[in-house]
């Protein structure tokens, strides 16, 4: 087997990205290729070429690429030999990420960072190597353009995983071109082409991918990544649903962080949620998982989310100045103060946005991704040792453990709903008692606006964990669907209100600031007279959201 290379190279241009929407077929040695001109939307060929392609795809040693439908290869020959990248595009189809063969010794550093969050520290080694004599046909449309590629590839490959083996077949593959990939026209040809492909003897291919039919059943030979492995948890129990709710949020991390690092729109924000659910759900579920571990763990996600937090509150102010200035209609707002207004908070979010790709690339954020996969294999789970503690080493009548009857799945299942209620209950009585310190203090103007606008905010913390909990809920069977909803309801008055507050606070920093520079800061106050006054008006809508959350509560208790 060839060597394991390192995950990184000095090179740090961005790598180009390409949108792939390709159709692959099963074909036999002895079938002709068809007149591809009669293909529908197909109006001429603009040429034909043979290349010799050899590609040496690497991964983990647990495969944590390949899981995920990711391939990383580095590959020789044809127009775009280089490293290349491909990940799932939620639009259907592939990303294609390219970087150039500078130092084939060296995986480059701006694609391993697209998947660190999954590869970790974990060295990446050749898993395969697949060799293929490409026939070539570019295909072009009535306007004589470009519309797609037609490949006629016979196949080589060599597993170099443990029990691998040679394997040799030929497929037909047709390639959108990118001017066409993501559109209906697009679509058109791919769903034409392969009606007319299987007419002209070509099948379905049993397998998604060429280093998928170059594993084959060596794949299995692979270990189990740790965030798979699991004790095997009675899929009935309280605990079953948090694990669960808990993988999500895992996944959520995994799967925003090579957005956040790309700085794709809304992706801190995702990011952030996913981590503060994480926290809640371990917080408000304690007792059913437990132990110094859950505590370092909620610390850590906590911290990332402080991180986050930063360049968030950056975003949505600079959100909102925008919006501010985009509908003054007072013309009170001089270009000195229009001028810091439209770039300080730029300047902020960037240094912001720094700290976070800084963040993600530390030990310590790997660290936490591996104890999250850890707690997920190895869930602490309290609830059944608690039982048995409570019925004593040989049962309250004297019987051993061994003579106890087990429990039917019916009991177990509705145990499971009593004790989820519990943590659903108790999260609600939090929210309860917040909203009880708002209607005594928020209306008191003998206390600060900052003191009263802490208990509100307070309250929607209380409000973020209960709705968070209700997911976990909802998976041991408790119909949470209304409560999730006035939740979310709750969450957006909440939301808008305490925006106002953030953009408030950083008005009043602009104009301290500008104060020291000696500049006219009554601009200033105009915005924040404007920002009060949207605070005011988002709470407007707290009672009926809170009425609204306490029947959708009672439902559930019903």
């Amino acid at each position: 087997m060839a060597e394991s290379i390192e995950n990184k190279a000095p090179s740090t241009k961005a790598p180009e990205k390409h949108l792939e929407v390709e159709l692959k077929l099963a074909v036999d040695d002895h079938t002709g290729v068809p007149d591809l001109t009669q293909l529908p939307g197909v109006a001429s060929m603009l040429g034909t070429e043979q290349h010799n392609l050899s590609a040496i795809y690497y991964d983990t040693k647990d495969l944590r690429l390949t899981r995920q439908k990711i391939t990383l290869r580095r590959r020789t020959g044809g127009a775009d030999d280089g490293w290349h990248m491909k990940i799932p595009d939620q639009g259907g189809g592939r990303r294609e990420l390219r970087v150039p063969l500078e130092d084939p010794a060296q995986i480059p550093d701006q694609l391993v960072e697209q998947v660190r969050a999954i590869v970790r520290t974990e060295p990446l080694e050749p898993i395969a190597q697949v060799d293929n004599r490409r026939v070539e046909s570019k295909l072009a449309g009535e306007n004589g353009e470009p519309v797609a590629e037609f490949c006629d590839d016979h196949v080589t490959a060599w597993s170099l995983l443990p029990g691998g083996q040679r394997t040799s077949w030929r497929e037909w593959e047709v390639e959108l071109d990118e001017s066409v990939a993501g559109t209906e026209d697009g679509a058109s040809i791919i769903r034409q082409a392969t009606s007319f492909l299987i007419a002209a003897g070509a099948r379905k291919s049993s397998s998604p991918s060429k280093l998928s039919t170059a594993l084959g059943d060596s794949i299995h030979t692979a270990p189990q990544p740790p965030h798979l492995q699991s004790e095997g948890i009675d899929e009935d129990s309280p605990a079953a649903a948090v694990v669960e709710a808990l993988r999500v949020q895992r996944d959520q991390i995994v799967e925003w962080d090579p957005k956040v690092r790309a700085d794709e729109f809304d992706s801190v924000h995702q990011l952030r949620v996913a981590t503060r659910e994480m926290r809640s759900l371990l917080e408000t579920f304690e007792g059913i998982l437990e132990g110094e571990e859950l505590e370092h763990l909620e610390a850590e996600l906590k911290e990332t989310a402080a991180v986050l937090g930063v360049a968030r509150d950056a975003e949505v102010v600079e959100e909102r100045f925008l919006e501010l200035l985009d509908t003054d209609e007072s013309g009170l707002i001089d270009d000195t103060a229009r001028g810091h207004i439209e770039h300080d908070m730029r300047a902020d979010y960037e240094a912001a946005h720094a700290d976070i790709v800084e963040m993600l690339n530390s030990e310590r954020f790997l660290t936490m991704l591996d104890d999250i996969d850890e707690l997920l294999a190895n869930p602490p789970v309290t609830l059944g040792e608690e039982a048995s503690a409570e019925d004593g080493e040989d049962g309250e009548d004297g019987e051993g453990e061994q003579d106890k009857p087990e429990k039917s799945a019916k009991q177990l299942k509705k145990e499971s709903r009593e004790i989820m209620l519990e943590h659903l209950e108790k999260a609600f009585k939090k929210v309860n008692k917040r909203d009880k310190l708002v209607d005594e203090y928020y209306h008191d103007t003998d206390l600060p606006l900052h003191d009263r606008e802490e208990y509100v905010h307070d309250v929607r913390k209380a409000v973020k964990k209960l709705r968070y909990a209700t997911s976990a809920a909802q998976q041991a069977g408790i119909k949470t669907g209304r409560l999730a909803k006035a939740a979310k309801g709750m969450q957006t008055v909440l939301g808008d209100f305490q925006d106002a507050v953030t953009s408030r606070d950083r008005i009043q920093r602009l104009a301290n600031e500008a104060r020291e520079r000696g500049e006219d800061t009554f601009a200033y106050g105009v915005l924040y007279q404007r920002e009060l006054d949207r605070g005011n008006k988002a709470f407007a809508g707290y009672d009926e959201a809170m009425r609204e959350l306490k029947k959708a509560f009672k439902k559930v208790k019903a």
